[in-house]
């Protein structure tokens, strides 16, 4: 299968996308700093975001740094509602974003709600964290991939409907194949 890289953030970066992919900013509104991916079918998604580099964060510490201010906005800071499962340093050889100063993979899950409802999933996230401090830029790939859907969740119809879900792979795939086009997009 041959796999082409889509455009990201004016074409400025791309990167391999996985199949059955909907834009979300064709939905609704998105955040200029981010691009968001949903599964067709699943209650997969995948963000692309700039975020300011944070350069008092140690770089083995920036990934649970990102992931815990994530679950902030997830309202899953409460004991128990997130938890790191592990960290990993990713190779510069294996990513073409070769501008990076490093590049770090956290995986962990987190017990969030979706549109402030009562019911709370449990979701694995797998962070990617690219660092460009020359940019003041940190790039975070998150990769969301639901593994408990409470049946009161507005997500609840996502459940049994799992064709083809996105995979680890796909997701390692996107980092790996991160290209920056134009370092205008830092400013």
């Amino acid at each position: 299968m041959f796999l082409c890289a889509h455009p990201l953030f004016g074409g400025a970066l791309s990167a391999v996308i996985p199949h059955s992919t909907t834009d979300v900013s064709e939905l609704r509104e998105i955040p200029d700093n981010q691009e968001v991916f949903a599964h067709a079918h699943t209650d997969q998604s995948l963000i692309v975001e700039l975020v300011e580099y944070q350069e008092q964060v140690a770089d083995q510490d920036a990934a649970k740094y990102h992931f815990e201010d994530i679950a902030g906005s997830n309202k899953a800071l409460e004991p128990g509602a997130f938890e790191v499962t592990s960290v990993v340093a990713l190779a510069k050889s294996e990513l073409s974003l070769s501008e990076c100063s490093s590049a770090w993979m956290l995986t962990g899950t987190q017990c969030v709600s979706k549109f402030n409802e009562e019911a709370r999933n449990t979701v694995t996230l797998h962070l990617g964290l690219v660092r460009l401090p020359q940019f003041s830029t940190d790039v975070l790939i998150s990769f969301n991939d639901p593994q408990s859907i409470s049946p009161d969740s507005s997500s609840a119809s996502a459940v049994g409907t799992h064709q083809q879900p996105w995979t680890v792979q796909d997701f390692e795939r996107l980092l790996q194949t991160l290209t920056l086009h134009d370092p205008g997009l830092f400013g």
